[in-house]
């Protein structure tokens, strides 16, 4: 009686799980959580630093195959579940082995959502100063690090980017996550383009253009391949919770595999996006140098603005170009967000509303010791990393190659190949069933591996990344 009970309570939930309305919804929400700053900041500098157009051609060939896996795998279970990762990983068991592998895609898009939101608030400032016309004021050397310094300044526009994502949330999937996926995405795709056309007819900008789509095999190294895997998983939200979730939200008529591949096209249509909005522009203003592309904050808040200040439609270019950010960072801050929203549902029994101000506490109490740690906050500090940064190592470095790994061994040792494959083969062809289960079961866990040490070595100093 008592199981029969249980039964029919888990049934209930399922019935009032939120979902998408239908397929364009989920492959837009995904491609939102997909397309963030990693594909506009962090993309554009790898592809410089790594050979260029060869970069290119390993991250589409690792993408289509190591990538798509993940995907793949980690929708699946989403679908096949109807629950969110620890609720995924509980149903096949519950030793502390299922705990750990569940817990740890969870807890990663509770972590990152708050520095993420610190960093859309930067975006939010300087989209604030352009619409102001103050173009060469934030092209100047110390504006950045001046502004982030300021305690107050950093703290009140990462509060506002914040406050925008907790209202999405509390509006639910649909009217939600899926209506705001559904009006950012065109926008942000005719944005892009409008921003790299106008990027690859700059004087000097055809060197940048050649640089980044012609494959040069001189600029080949192991390093190349490294960088790329690490890209795949900034790019695709592979190890997030977010595909889990998401996946828990379709129907079993959607077809992974088709959705898969629309997301894989939106996701490289905006990274290559990015590399001719970048990449050009900057090859341009530095007379051809890639070394001027600098990593992650140095090149989206320091770089590029001196670029807009020299060109003659700056101040236009600069207020498109944050939009564009601004936009990227929002959808990919929500798909975050959602995943933790759906976790506290489904593990403690909270309705949507408690699940979302819940969700904003953290993002509220973390994100401010994010925004805080280059003022107030500067004393705290690990091998020289500021909170922030330890943030992102931790979850991007270390956490996310776990869960992956944790995801590998949940389908090929405990779930087995054969009943994920069913899953998909409910609404898919699955055309890439062999490719599947050769990278799942052999090539995917090494990759992981590979990623998990080489981003402790580089952190260690052992090797340059």
């Amino acid at each position: 009686m008592a199981n029969d009970k249980n039964k029919q309570s888990l049934l209930q939930k399922e019935n009032q799980r939120s979902s998408f309305s239908g397929k364009l919804g989920y492959v837009l929400a995904v491609a939102g959580s997909a397309v963030g700053l990693g594909n506009i900041w962090r993309f554009p500098y790898l592809a410089a630093k790594y050979g260029g157009g060869i970069f290119l051609l390993v991250y589409l060939i690792l993408m289509l195959t190591f990538g798509y896996a993940l995907i793949v795998s980690e929708t699946a279970l989403g679908r096949m579940t109807k629950r969110s990762p620890v609720g995924a990983f509980g149903i096949f068991g519950k030793g502390v082995p299922y705990l750990l592998g569940g817990w740890i895609n969870a807890v990663i898009p509770m972590l990152i959502v708050p520095y993420y939101s610190v960093i859309g608030g930067w975006v939010v400032k300087y989209l604030f100063e352009y619409l102001q016309g103050n173009t060469a004021v934030l092209a100047e050397d110390n504006y950045f690090s001046g502004f982030i310094a300021n305690s107050v300044q950093a703290e009140l526009w990462f509060l506002l980017f914040g406050l925008i994502v907790i209202i999405v949330l509390f509006a639910g999937v649909k009217q939600g996550v899926e209506r705001v996926a559904k009006v950012m995405m065109p926008l942000l795709v005719i944005l892009a383009v409008f921003v790299a056309v106008y990027s690859v007819t700059r004087p000097g900008a055809w060197e940048g253009v050649k640089y980044f789509l012609i494959p040069n095999f001189d600029n080949f190294s192991w390093m190349t391949v490294v960088a790329a895997m690490g890209q795949m998983f900034y790019s695709l939200s592979i190890a997030m919770g977010i595909l889990y979730t998401y996946g828990s939200y379709i129907n079993k008529d959607v077809d992974i595999e088709n959705s898969t591949k629309q997301v894989e096209i939106f996701d490289t249509a905006i990274a290559m996006l990015a590399g001719l909005m970048i990449i050009p522009a900057v090859f341009a203003f530095s007379g051809g140098d890639p070394d001027t592309l600098k990593a992650g904050p140095s090149l989206m808040f320091i770089t590029i603005p001196k670029v807009f200040a020299s060109m003659g439609f700056g101040t236009g270019a600069g207020i498109l170009f944050f939009l564009l950010v601004l936009l990227a960072a929002l959808t990919s801050a929500i798909s975050l967000a959602e995943s933790g929203v759906s976790t506290f549902e489904d593990q403690f029994g909270l309705s949507r509303h408690k699940s979302a101000l819940l969700m904003g506490a953290v993002i509220v109490i973390f994100g401010s010791a994010s925004a805080l740690g280059f003022g107030v906050l500067d004393f705290i500090s690990l091998l020289g990393m500021s909170v922030l940064d330890i943030f992102d190592f931790l979850t991007n470095s270390l956490m996310m190659p776990l869960a992956a790994l944790s995801t590998c061994i949940l389908v090929t040792r405990v779930v087995g190949l054969d009943k994920i494959t069913k899953e998909i083969e409910q609404s898919s062809r699955f055309k890439r069933k062999k490719m599947y289960c050769i990278f799942m079961r052999y090539l995917a866990p090494v990759c992981i591996v590979i990623i998990l040490f080489s981003s402790i070595a580089n952190v260690m100093g052992w090797i340059a990344m």
